[in-house]
């Protein structure tokens, strides 16, 4: 390979479309944008959600349900994913922020029953099953409630 035999990959570099340069080009007059109408106008976008006058969908289906407020969402941490910790250790927020179970460490935590417990553990969450904490008890660890 020399310096001089370069060249890109083959349909990796595209010609950019010459718009309005008479009719031999493919592109001249209406330059691809076909004739009248709001398509062919500068700034003629259809917005989002626009289905021609006709009713939306959006505002055909009913409205159903509410969000509740000031409700912060729990972060999940499964029993079989604490088998990483040593035997023994104080599992917390900052611990299972650290092993990148949790994205926070400042959001409610809720440990859940999914897989098996091996190792006797010192578990800090906020909220817990009572399968998680029925496995984690099994295993001979303890599991402490934290109000967040």
């Amino acid at each position: 390979m020399k310096l001089n035999t370069l060249q890109p990959d083959p349909g990796s570099r595209k010609p950019r479309k010459r718009l309005g340069a008479g009719i031999g080009s493919g592109h001249g007059k209406t330059c691809g944008r076909g004739h009248k109408g709001q398509k062919s106008r500068s700034g003629g976008k259809v917005a989002r959600g626009f289905e021609g006058g006709q009713m939306p969908l959006i505002r055909r289906v009913p409205k159903r349900g509410f969000t509740r407020r000031g409700r912060v969402p729990c972060q999940v941490v499964n029993v079989g994913m604490l088998n990483r910790f040593e035997e023994g250790s104080r599992v917390d927020a900052d611990l299972l922020k650290a092993a990148g179970l949790v994205r926070s460490a400042e959001r409610p935590i809720k440990l859940l029953g999914e897989g098996t417990l091996e190792k006797r553990l010192e578990v800090v969450v906020t909220a817990a099953s009572k399968r998680s904490a029925a496995k984690v008890a099994e295993a001979g660890g303890s599991l402490i409630l934290q109000g967040s």
